[in-house]
């Protein structure tokens, strides 16, 4: 049954704003400066809830923010940033670089140069942020660089090395940028999608440095080899400052446990984080229902989906998703929902899908074959045609993936209070 019309995607829908609500750019930024002394205020802004989160600083601050540049994606420009003095929006590309990404980084370093000595500012970082601003090494080209960001995202290499890459390429990842700041009173806050939280890794190392290695030369495409030992960057003594982290994945899973407990419902709040491939996630997540009764059973994290060489529509979550349908199939007292908390998922404007056990028999209706779009990586195509899409635009957030799987009681009439 297509979204609006079941009720437990209702109740699903309703668990997903208490999660997304309790990690909100705006309102985290806002509780976090609330009690701090006003002064003349600078701030920097990059990533997907960039906007969110200098709107939370304004709210906090009022006229003391004076300057503020903020970096994002087209579609997270929050209208309210539009038209106000003193503050500047700057949209890059992601998930690879452009020329805009690199005129984000120069603009980033000119106010570092333009701040007097002392000057209180505010570096607020989300995920995304490594591709949306960049200022390359001596030596590295933007082809380069996009050479570099296409190979990362099909590699398989974890994020550890990967950022040890991309930091040294950069005159600002790597604690770079924080030391464009030295001669400044800086104080710097985080959302994260990252496991553990580390500021070292979301964005790059916008914030922070942990010196990582390397890999190995003869880990690396030989290219990429020859471009780390020619790229010429000046790391400097690591700078410390204030890191806060103000928004997580589990403080949103948490939110939608304690929401679904109050609706009288079962939750299940699992701690291992999500991650691998989409399909084995489904499946996963899939067993959990069959073997564990009437539940909400909640995860947390991000997957993977290996492209072929021209993928359809679709995301990781609308890839798990329709994975999910492929287990579930024919089981009506079964949901899920996966659901990308930035609002967005993979090349399309979906931010994630149901899945539940009529959803094969809509797409047999419509023609579609479900195996052949998952290897084909064409699970929105699908998930379109069944009515299962969810879309809400940019959330605020960026926290990682939600997955939340229900099994209700054969022939119960309520779901969290919501009559079937």
């Amino acid at each position: 049954m297509p979204s609006g019309r079941d009720p437990r995607r209702a109740f699903l829908l309703d668990l997903l704003e208490a999660a997304l609500a309790a990690v909100n750019g705006r309102a985290r930024m806002n509780l976090a400066l609330r009690d701090r002394p006003r002064r003349d205020t600078w701030v920097l802004a990059a990533g997907k809830a960039a906007g969110a989160m200098t709107l939370g600083a304004i709210d906090a601050l009022g006229p003391y923010v004076t300057r503020a540049l903020v970096v994002t994606r087209a579609d997270c420009v929050a209208p309210e940033l539009t038209g106000m003095p003193g503050l500047r929006c700057h949209v890059a590309a992601h998930p690879v670089p452009d020329e805009r990404s690199l005129a984000a980084g120069e603009a980033a370093l000119s106010m570092a140069r333009a701040a007097p000595p002392g000057q209180r500012v505010l570096l607020l970082v989300s995920g995304g942020a490594s591709s949306l601003l960049e200022a390359p090494a001596r030596g590295v080209s933007l082809e380069q660089l996009r050479r570099v960001n296409e190979w990362a995202l099909a590699s398989g290499v974890d994020i550890g090395r990967i950022n040890a890459i991309r930091g040294a390429l950069s005159r600002v990842k790597a604690g770079g940028l924080v030391r464009a700041f030295a001669h400044c009173d800086v104080e710097a806050f985080f959302i994260s999608d990252v496991p553990g939280d580390d500021p070292a890794v979301v964005g790059s190392g916008l914030l922070a440095s942990r010196g990582r290695p390397l890999p190995p030369a003869g880990d690396l495409p030989a290219w990429l080899g020859g471009l780390l030992e020619r790229a010429s960057r000046t790391e400097g003594q690591p700078l410390q400052v204030p890191i806060l982290c103000v928004g997580r994945l589990g403080e949103a899973l948490e939110a939608a446990r304690r929401r679904a407990e109050a609706g009288g419902i079962r939750a299940v709040l699992h701690e291992r984080r999500l991650d691998g491939e989409a399909g084995a996630a489904a499946r996963m997540a899939c067993a959990h229902l069959a073997a564990d009764g009437p539940a909400l059973h909640l995860f947390g994290g991000e997957t993977t989906v290996v492209l072929p060489p021209e993928p359809g529509r679709g995301g990781r979550n609308q890839h798990l998703a329709l994975a999910a349908a492929m287990e579930i199939d024919g089981c009506d007292d079964r949901l899920l929902l996966a659901f990308g908390t930035d609002g967005s998922d993979g090349n399309t404007e979906d931010a994630g899908a149901f899945a539940d056990g009529c959803t094969l028999d809509r797409g047999r209706d419509a023609g579609l074959d479900a195996p052949a779009c998952l290897a084909r990586a064409d699970s929105g195509r699908f998930l379109e045609a069944t009515g299962d899409l969810v879309h809400t635009g940019a959330t605020g957030t960026n926290v990682g993936d939600l997955l939340f799987a229900l099994r209700r009681e054969p022939g119960h009439s309520q779901v969290g209070g919501l009559s079937m």
